[in-house]
């Protein structure tokens, strides 16, 4: 199991079902670096993916945070991210 920080914990959950940037910020009431933080954090060891559309994956590697206008994407968790999360 890869390490998991309290803040990409409190995010995964709420990345079950595909949730915008703002709908994120709004549940967890986190400022824009915390969140874009934790974000990049959870997409680099793949328990997240990021989409542009609620249906389309950013096709791009997202090597650095500045990489992606987070605010405009959408995002959910990946197979890998919720079994890391649930404990397995």
């Amino acid at each position: 199991m890869e390490n998991m920080n309290d803040n990409e914990f409190d995010l995964l959950d709420e990345l079950y079902f595909v949730q915008s940037y703002k709908e994120i910020k709004e549940a967890l009431q986190w400022g824009d670096d915390k969140l874009i933080e934790s974000l990049f954090s959870l997409y680099c060891k793949g328990f997240i993916k990021v989409l542009i559309a609620q249906d389309e994956e950013y096709s791009s590697n997202i090597s650095t945070p500045q990489q992606v206008k987070w605010e405009e994407m959408y995002y959910l968790a990946t197979k890998k991210g919720l079994l890391e999360h649930n404990g397995f």
